[in-house]
């Protein structure tokens, strides 16, 4: 059946996405927020995230009724002279807290403001990314014997989330209860995906499993990177072989800075503590974790080498900022946690994102963000590519190595055609490259 009113609680990357896409499959759908100028905003059909094609969806649906953004989960839940709402998505932040485990404060707040305003039938469905047993924990926070909870995962990455709903490998739902189940199934019965119906343990888990084997293969073909430097090898020719492996496959095989974002190390990180407390030593995980930071210091130490063995006082010019191309994303970037080491480094870093402008307080202090590429490269000792944005390819090498200091590029993410910047005079050092 095709739920006719759906609540979605939280317009961040997941609730947003999911509430509009929802809607363009046909749903009436009402998202709800505490931030009264962003729903004002949202309302007018502004989208303030970086997210190709989210903008034109929100507008598309408002404009056709079928979406709506209301202030608190009273109002989307409750509605004079309206159907009852039958679904109801939790999709507030679950971000790593102490000791690395999952922080459910958003999802217990919410599920204690709702549990009396739910009606008789309704589902509640997780789709956070929440620790194995939180659907247990949610129904008995609501205390509800008439509302079934169900885990219900997302599995959207940044800067393709639309096409990444509209389009899944799979859809996943979990609950103890197999009609509830089924009625969330059937909302993306248009997408025609393969759907797993499973108990909710199991469905919470796979979110994590997945984002950590992930994890773990960036990790592995980082340090598979600097062994082929090591050994002289060529890290593209050595995973474009071991991509034509249909086990393996091509995908997550390009070495970089490390790995980051909102997910992948709050995930990680939880799924070493979830195993933890099963009584399980997850050192597959935790090495995964190792290894990432390992890249990172890596990548100074490149730096390092590049500008002559010191980096006090030297100025270096950062591209790239945000956490992957495609997003304004700048939590847990690794070009960040790089630029954090190049400071404390005694380095002076002069950076340039082309979806952020401007610096962020309390996140980019440590870097004068300019709006220019040649106002990153004047008077620098060396350029570093952190982020693969594709425009990077397109600069003016010729201009930018007649501001530079010194025409050095160390390029974390193998994006730039090594030729092409040779003959703009500069010298290309990239990972894992002989």
């Amino acid at each position: 059946m095709f739920a006719r009113r759906i609540a979605v609680i939280g317009t961040g990357y997941v609730g947003l996405t999911t509430g509009a896409c929802l809607a363009s499959l046909g749903h009436h759908v009402v998202c709800a927020d505490i931030d009264p100028e962003k729903v004002d905003r949202l309302t007018r059909g502004e989208v303030d995230i970086l997210e190709p094609g989210l903008p034109e969806l929100v507008a598309e649906n408002i404009a056709a009724g079928r979406l709506e953004f209301v202030l608190g989960a009273r109002k989307a839940i409750v509605a004079p002279d309206e159907p009852a709402v039958e679904v109801v998505f939790l999709c507030v932040p679950t971000p790593m807290g102490d000791g690395g485990a999952a922080d459910l404060r958003a999802v217990q707040a919410v599920a204690n403001e709702v549990r009396h305003l739910l009606p008789a039938g309704c589902v509640v469905v997780n789709k956070s990314t929440v620790p194995v047993g939180t659907a247990e924990t949610t129904r008995k926070m609501l205390g509800r014997r008439d509302v079934s909870v169900v885990s219900n995962p997302e599995f959207l990455r940044e800067g393709t989330a639309v096409h990444d709903f509209l389009n899944p490998d799979r859809i996943v739902v979990g609950s103890d209860s197999q009609d509830a189940a089924e009625r969330v199934a059937a909302l993306y019965s248009k997408l025609g995906a393969p759907t797993q119906l499973t108990d909710a343990a199991s469905a919470e888990l796979v979110k994590y499993a997945a984002n950590c084997f992930l994890a773990m293969k960036l990790s592995y073909v980082n340090a598979l990177s600097e062994l082929c430097e090591r050994l002289g090898a060529d890290v593209l020719e050595v995973t474009e072989g071991m991509g034509y492996d249909r086990r393996i496959g091509q995908t997550f095989l390009s070495p970089g800075p490390g790995w980051g974002g909102s997910c992948f190390p709050k995930d990680t990180h939880a799924l070493l503590q979830i195993a933890e407390a099963a009584g399980m030593d997850f050192d597959l995980v935790g090495a995964t974790l190792r290894t990432n930071t390992r890249t990172r210091e890596r990548v100074v130490e490149k730096v390092r080498d590049a500008v002559g063995g010191s980096l006090t006082g030297k100025r270096i010019g950062l591209l790239g900022l945000t956490f992957k191309a495609g997003t304004d994303d700048l939590r847990d970037s690794p070009a960040l946690a790089v630029a954090e080491l190049l400071t404390a480094e005694g380095a002076e870093l002069v950076g340039y994102d082309p979806a952020c402008p401007t610096g962020v307080p309390g996140v980019t202090d440590g870097i004068s963000v300019v709006d220019d590429p040649l106002a990153v490269a004047k008077d620098a000792v060396a350029l570093v590519v952190l982020t693969e944005w594709p425009q990077f390819r397109a600069l003016d090498w010729t201009a930018l190595g007649g501001v530079i200091g010194s025409p050095v590029v160390i390029d974390t993410r193998n994006l730039l055609d090594p030729d092409v910047l040779r003959r703009a005079g500069f010298a290309w050092m990239g990972l894992g490259r002989s």
